[in-house]
C-alpha cells in the first residue's frame, strides 16, 4: 500500500506560489520524509507569538481565508488572490460595471449601468482617488490587483472566459468600484434617483453592543448582523488578516480589499445602513442653453463620453453620452423645461480604504475613534465593543450642513435657483449623534434612527438639527430594544439565541384587536382564519403554523392608516397599537383566507412549505421573514414557481463575538464563502442557516490547522 505523506512542490520563479498538498500519494520514500520534518519545523515556528516567516493563505473547511504575511503588501496580494478564488468571476464583472465598460464587455444588457457610473463620474474620479493615496497605501492598492492578476494567469480554466476581458485590473478598478458600491449604490441608488423620491434601501442590518454591567460573563459582546441581498456586488467575503500591526477577522464585499466589519483580540465592529441623508436632486430651472442660478443665467459643463456597446455579432456601437453638471452636480433628467441635478457627499473623500484599514489595526477605544474621526466613511452606523468594557453607537456619515428644511423637506426634490439650498459643507465628528457607554449597559441598532439606540433614551433629537435623522421606530427594531431590556444578564449563548428570533412584534401588537373583531364581524372563514391565528406561535419558524395566514394578511395592509394610535416618541416601545378600521381589518383577514386556502389547501400551512431556502442546488423549509413585521431574523423572499418563495436578500454575514480572555466569536456566511461554479463552498452553511445556528470561529493557528482545507504558501 503507498502510504499517505506530506510533499512540498517549490516553483522556481520566486513570484510564484509554493503549493503544498497535505495528502499525495508518493512511491518515494525518501526525500518525502525529509521535505515533511522541514515543513514541520517551519510551521513549527510560525507560532500567534512571532510574526509569519512567509506570506500563506490557510483554507478551512468552510473556505474561509486565513492569510498570514510577514509584510503588509503581501497580505493585500494574497487577499485579491483568495477572492479570485472564491468569486472571481463575480468580481472581474464588478469591476467591469465600475469601469463604465460593461456594455463593451458583456452587451446591451449593461448599458443603464455603463450610462449611470459614467454620468457620476466615477472611472475619472478613481483616476484622481488613486493619485491621492498616500504611496504606501497605493502599494497596497497595486498589490492587490498583483494578487487578482496573478491568479487569473495561473489559473486560467478557474475564471470564465467571458470575463477575462476585464483583466489585468489596476488599483484604479478598486477605487471605482468602492465608488460604486458606497456613493452610487448605498449613499444613492440609480433606482432611487429614476423615480427622484428618497425611498427606503433594500440594504438593511442589526447591530448590538452589550456591556460587561449586561454580560453574563462580564465581558463586553458584539453582534454584527447585516442585511444585504444576495447576489452581485451586496455579496459578503468572510477573511482573516494576519500581518505585521494586524489580526483582524471579519469580511468585506467581494472586491473591496479590506475587512469592512470586523474584530481583533481588543475591539471590534459592525455597521447598519443608517437613516442618513447624503444626497439630494435638485430642480433647475432652464434657460437658453444654461440654468438660472442666485438671479443669473449659468452655462452647464459639459462633455461629451463614448459608450460602447457589443453586438450580437461582436461588433462594437459607438454611442455618444453627454454629461452636463451644474454648480450641484450632474444632470441626471431633463424634461419640460426643467432639469434634475444630482449632489452626493464624499466624492472629495478618498481614503475610505486606508480608515477601514487602521480601524481594524487599532486596539483600543482612542485609537479606533482617532481613524473614525477622519470622516472618510460616507455613511453607515458603527457598533462598537472591546475587552476593556466599552461600547459605542456612532451615527456615521457626512451629513451635509444644511441652512434650512428639515428632515421631511430634504426628502424631497430642492429649487436649484439659489445658493440658499447648495450645501458645501459636512458636520464634523463631533456634531454627529453618538453614545459611548451609557448607563443602561446595551446599544441596538435596526436601522432605526440613533434617537432610539437604547432606553433610558441617551441620544436627545432635540440637540441635533432637524434634517439629521427622522424620528420612528419600527417593529423590528422595537422587538432589537425589548430583547436587549428585558434580560439583565445575556449570556454568548442567549445572545446569539435572541439573534435569530423569529417572532412577529406587528402580530404581538395587533392579534389582541384582530381576533376580537374578527369573531364580531367575521364570516365562517373568518371565524376559521381567527382559529388558526390563536393557534399560532406567533413565529415565522419552519413549522409555524398561522405564519403564511397572518404575512398575507399584514401584506394588504395600509400600515400608514391601520392603526387606531400611531407610533409616538414618549411610547417608542409599545406603540402604534390598536385597529383604526376592524371591520375593513376583518374583511382584509376573509380575503387573505381565501387566497391561502385556495393556493395551499389549508389555512395552516407551514411556514416552512411556502417560505423556502432554495439557493443554487439547496431547497430547504426556510425561517424568518420581513422586518416590517418586527422578525429580527430578517429574511426576504421572493416568488418563486408554484407559490413558493426563495430568498433573495436578508441575513447574510452575521458574527457574534465575546471579548472573553480569548476571545470567543461564532459567524456565519449564509450562503457560502464562494460563488465560483463547481465550489463546495457556495452552500455548505446553508443547513446550518435552516437549523438557526452558527459556526465556531477559527482563529488560531492551531484550531486552523485542525480544520484545515488546503494551504498555499507564496
Amino acid at each position: 500500500m503507498q502510504q499517505l505523506i506530506p510533499t512540498v512542490s517549490i516553483l522556481p520563479n520566486g513570484d510564484k506560489p509554493l503549493i503544498i498538498n497535505v495528502f499525495q500519494r508518493n512511491r518515494n520514500r525518501i526525500l518525502p520524509f525529509t521535505l515533511s520534518l522541514l515543513l514541520a519545523f517551519i510551521l513549527g515556528c510560525q507560532t500567534l507569538g512571532s510574526p509569519p516567516k512567509s506570506t500563506e493563505i490557510l483554507w478551512d473547511t468552510y473556505g474561509i481565508p486565513h492569510i498570514y504575511s510577514n509584510n503588509t503588501a503581501s497580505a493585500f496580494r494574497s487577499f485579491g488572490w483568495a477572492q479570485m478564488q472564491s468569486h472571481g468571476n463575480l468580481l472581474l464583472r464588478l469591476y467591469g460595471q465600475a469601469r463604465g465598460r460593461a456594455a463593451q464587455y458583456w452587451g446591451e444588457d449593461y448599458i443603464d449601468s455603463d450610462r449611470w457610473v459614467l454620468t457620476m463620474g466615477v472611472p475619472e474620479r478613481a483616476g484622481v482617488w488613486y493619485e491621492a493615496q498616500d504611496p504606501s497605501f497605493r502599494s497596497y492598492l497595486d498589490a492587490f490587483a498583483n494578487g487578482i492578476n496573478t491568479y487569473a494567469k495561473e489559473n486560467p480554466d478557474a475564471i470564465d472566459d467571458s470575463v477575462e476581458v476585464v483583466l489585468p485590473v489596476k488599483g484604479e478598478d478598486i477605487l471605482a468600484h468602492l465608488q460604486r458600491v458606497l456613493n452610487f449604490t448605498f449613499v444613492v441608488s440609480p433606482e432611487q434617483v429614476a423615480g427622484v423620491s428618497k425611498s427606503e434601501s433594500k440594504a438593511g442590518s442589526n447591530g448590538w453592543a452589550i456591556a460587561p454591567s449586561r454580560s453574563a460573563s462580564g465581558n463586553a459582546m458584539l453582534l454584527a448582523n447585516p442585511h444585504l441581498p444576495w447576489s452581485d456586488l451586496f455579496l459578503w467575503y468572510e477573511a482573516q488578516i494576519t500581518a505585521p500591526g494586524i489580526d483582524a477577522y471579519g469580511a468585506s464585499l467581494v472586491g473591496i480589499p479590506v475587512l469592512t466589519i470586523a474584530f481583533n483580540d481588543n475591539l471590534g465592529w459592525t455597521h447598519t445602513v443608517n437613516t442618513h441623508d447624503g444626497w439630494d436632486a435638485y430642480q433647475l430651472e432652464l434657460a437658453g442653453d444654461g440654468y438660472r442660478f442666485d438671479g443669473k443665467v449659468r452655462p452647464f459643463e459639459t462633455k461629451t463620453l463614448s459608450l460602447k456597446v457589443k453586438q450580437k455579432d461582436g461588433t462594437l456601437s459607438d454611442q455618444p453620452l453627454v454629461v452636463k453638471s451644474s454648480v450641484h452636480g450632474p444632470v441626471v433628467s431633463e424634461k419640460d423645461g426643467k432639469a434634475t441635478a444630482l449632489r452626493v457627499v464624499g466624492l472629495d473623500r478618498p481614503f475610505v480604504l486606508s480608515q477601514w484599514w487602521d480601524m481594524a489595526r487599532s486596539q483600543n477605544l482612542a485609537e479606533f475613534e482617532k481613524a473614525l474621526k477622519r470622516l472618510q466613511l460616507p455613511m453607515f452606523t458603527v457598533m462598537y465593543a472591546d475587552r476593556e468594557g466599552h461600547i459605542m453607537h456612532l451615527f456615521n456619515g457626512q451629513v451635509p450642513v444644511r441652512e434650512q428644511g428639515d428632515w421631511k423637506y430634504w426628502r424631497g426634490q430642492i429649487p436649484g435657483n439659489t445658493s440658499k439650498t447648495l450645501w458645501t459643507k459636512i458636520h464634523p465628528y463631533e456634531d454627529l449623534p453618538r453614545i459611548i457607554d451609557p448607563d443602561s449597559g446595551w446599544l441596538q441598532n435596526a436601522n432605526d434612527p440613533p434617537w432610539t439606540t437604547t432606553f433610558p433614551a441617551a441620544i436627545k433629537a432635540d440637540k441635533y438639527p432637524s434634517y439629521m435623522a427622522p424620528r420612528f421606530m419600527d417593529f423590528r427594531a422595537q422587538s432589537s430594544a425589548s430583547m436587549l431590556a428585558e434580560d439583565e444578564k445575556i449570556t454568548f449563548d442567549e445572545m446569539v439565541k435572541y439573534k435569530h428570533s423569529t417572532n412577529m412584534e406587528f402580530a404581538e401588537r395587533i392579534l389582541d384587536d384582530l381576533l376580537p373583531s374578527a369573531r364580531k364581524y367575521g364570516g365562517e372563514l373568518a371565524q376559521q382564519a381567527a382559529t388558526v391565528l390563536e393557534k399560532w406561535d406567533r413565529q415565522a419558524n419552519a413549522d409555524s403554523r398561522g405564519a403564511v395566514l397572518f404575512a398575507n394578511w399584514a401584506r394588504e395592509l395600509d400600515f400608514d392608516e391601520a392603526f387606531s394610535k400611531p407610533w409616538t416618541k414618549d411610547s417608542p416601545l409599545t406603540t402604534p397599537d390598536g385597529l383604526a378600521n376592524p371591520k375593513s381589518a376583518v374583511a382584509l383577514l376573509e380575503a387573505a383566507a381565501t387566497k391561502v386556502q385556495k393556493v395551499y389547501g389549508k389555512l395552516d400551512v407551514a411556514w416552512g412549505e411556502v417560505f423556502r431556502l432554495k439557493y443554487r442546488n439547496v431547497n430547504l423549509p426556510g425561517n424568518g421573514g420581513d422586518g416590517d413585521l418586527g422578525i429580527f431574523r430578517v429574511v426576504n423572499f421572493a416568488p418563486l414557481e408554484n407559490d413558493r418563495f426563495q430568498p433573495v436578500a436578508g441575513d447574510s454575514y452575521v458574527a457574534a463575538i465575546e471579548f472573553s480572555k480569548t476571545v470567543k466569536a461564532m459567524a456565519l456566511m449564509s450562503y457560502g464563502n464562494s460563488s465560483q461554479p463547481g465550489s463546495p463552498h457556495s452552500v455548505d452553511q446553508l443547513q446550518l442557516f435552516a437549523e438557526k445556528k452558527l459556526r465556531p470561529v477559527w482563529r488560531t493557528r492551531k484550531d486552523i490547522e485542525a480544520h484545515l482545507e488546503s494551504r498555499k504558501v507564496f
